[in-house]
């Protein structure tokens, strides 16, 4: 049971605060401007459901791709960082705000994708990618087949944790800018864009010392 909550709650709390969906919320709602409660609420369930499943196949295929193509964990974390803070830094200096002539600098779909860009990168990002493959290739070997049902199960539990906060986060973010109004919401995509491009580039120095520990 102790090793099923602690796998539970490394998955969780480990990509809680990359993927990030409360500070996410400001650009979900900017970017969905127009559509009626209805498609919005349908457009959050959608991205919810191709996170987790996006997230699903990082943590159980992810290592065996990168091995056969034969690039290295730290590299996707630098190449993860490097989007993850640009699109940080794209965001900080867009001027975003919840006033609808300040929303127009931040880029709106042509039509309603819901993989492209509100799942991925505006929800799981390519940090959040990494993470999920780093989880899963930390998994025990497949001679202990109880402990990896055990570990697995409450990884995929996790998934669906992270996925039920997206979801709540997106089908409730018109009255969570509602409550804090133009001035708190300017604050919030501020700060939030600002944690981003920090995690960015905690995600690249963390891929960078990986790197440097490498054999030579």
């Amino acid at each position: 049971m102790n090793a099923f909550a602690n796998a539970f709650l490394l998955t969780y709390a480990t990509l809680f605060p990359i993927i990030n969906s409360v500070g996410n919320v400001p650009f979900f709602l900017s970017m969905t401007r127009g559509l009626s409660d209805h498609d919005r609420n349908t457009l959050a369930r959608h991205v919810a459901i191709n996170s987790f499943f996006l997230l699903l196949g990082s943590l159980l295929v992810g290592s065996h791709v990168l091995e056969f193509f034969g690039i290295s964990l730290p590299v996707v974390r630098i190449g993860g960082g490097l989007v993850v803070t640009a699109f940080g830094w794209r965001m900080l200096n867009s001027g975003v705000s919840a006033d609808s002539d300040a929303t127009a600098s931040v880029p709106k779909p042509k039509t309603l994708d819901t993989f492209y860009p509100f799942t991925m990168p505006l929800t799981v990002g390519p940090g959040a990618i990494s993470v999920a493959i780093a989880l899963g290739s930390q998994r025990p070997a497949f001679s202990d087949l109880v402990h990896l049902a055990v570990l697995g199960t409450a990884a995929v539990m996790g998934l669906v944790a992270i996925s039920a906060t997206i979801y709540l986060c997106y089908r409730f973010a018109e009255a969570t800018v509602t409550r804090l109004g133009a001035g708190g919401m300017s604050v919030v995509v501020r700060l939030s864009a600002f944690l981003l491009v920090c995690i960015g580039i905690q995600i690249i120095w963390t891929g960078w010392t990986g790197l440097m520990a490498l054999p030579r």
